[in-house]
């Protein structure tokens, strides 16, 4: 009876839950190559199953904490400054009172996530070059000598995380603006009632009643330690650079789609997997443990 009173939600869910299972499940049962030497011409059936082979490559070679590493500190930068701002944007935006204002500073700072990271690097690179570039040309005029931002390996990852928030910043409060419009305004009232400033509003009140979001992104970003931006760090990187460049992302690229070693670098995309599972697991315990309802 439920199921025939709510049949046209059930048809709505159809086209969903069929992109799931044809972009995201069905390839995972390609993950089978990891144990095989994958032959395009032989085949699934064909390939030569060679078990963990290309797990012990991939674990003994000397690339493999090269690229952990570099991964690992692109996350970090990422986790300490691009991940708070957004909700710093969000409390900001919530305070402005006058809404042609504020739809005017939402616009401008949603704008950024509709470019493509190759007119993000390109902007950057306007920017930056030692040729005319305006942030070097500032430097010279105030007696100081030009820096090859994007030629120095020292930059590259300062200048990544700034592009990241630049970029996705924005397009990210829109989840904590909608998370405290569903703060009782009551709570508002009662605390000013009783004496309460902005910011011990701010601090007794939002931050408390978007905590459950904040935790549920923190899980799901945690989730993404082995995961960067391909098209982003495969764009800021170069032959100066490629010593902190260097991730899984562009191994996997160079590895299969390059070089040709599908196994191998389906075993590469299968480790960074299996390890963004096992974190958001963890994170999920973690913030059970603390009270938190977590993602499942």
């Amino acid at each position: 009876m439920e199921l025939g009173k709510h049949r046209w939600l059930y048809v709505m869910m159809v086209p969903g839950i069929l992109y799931f299972l044809v972009f995201r499940y069905l390839p995972m049962l390609g993950n089978v190559i990891a144990l095989q030497d994958y032959q395009p011409f032989l085949g699934f059936s064909g390939s030569h199953w060679v078990g963990w082979k290309h797990f012990h490559r991939l674990f003994t070679e000397d690339t493999f904490l090269v690229l952990l590493r570099n991964t690992l500190m692109l996350f970090v930068y990422g986790f300490v400054f691009a991940f708070p701002i957004p909700i710093i944007l969000a409390l900001m935006l919530n305070e402005v009172r006058k809404q042609l204002v504020k739809r005017f500073i939402q616009t401008v700072i949603y704008l950024p996530h509709f470019l493509s990271w190759v007119v993000v690097v390109s902007l950057s690179y306007l920017m930056l070059t030692t040729e005319g570039g305006i942030i070097n040309n500032v430097l010279v005029s105030l007696g100081g000598s030009k820096i090859n931002f994007m030629l120095d390996a020292s930059w590259f990852r300062p200048l990544y995380t700034i592009q990241s928030i630049w970029h996705d910043a924005g397009w990210g409060t829109i989840i904590y603006l909608a998370a405290i419009a569903g703060v009782d305004p009551s709570l508002y009232e009662a605390a000013e009632i009783d004496g309460a400033g902005r910011l011990r509003q701010i601090w007794h009140i939002t931050l408390p009643g978007i905590r459950s979001v904040v935790v549920i992104l923190l899980i799901l970003k945690v989730g993404d330690i082995m995961e960067l931006s391909f098209d982003h760090v495969f764009l800021m990187a170069n032959a100066m650079n490629r010593s902190v460049a260097d991730v899984f992302d562009t191994y996997v690229y160079n590895m299969g789609v390059r070089g040709g070693q599908f196994s191998y670098s389906a075993t590469v995309g299968l480790f960074k997997s299996v390890a963004g599972l096992v974190m958001v697991y963890l994170a999920n315990r973690l913030a059970k443990k603390f009270g938190e309802e977590g993602i499942w």
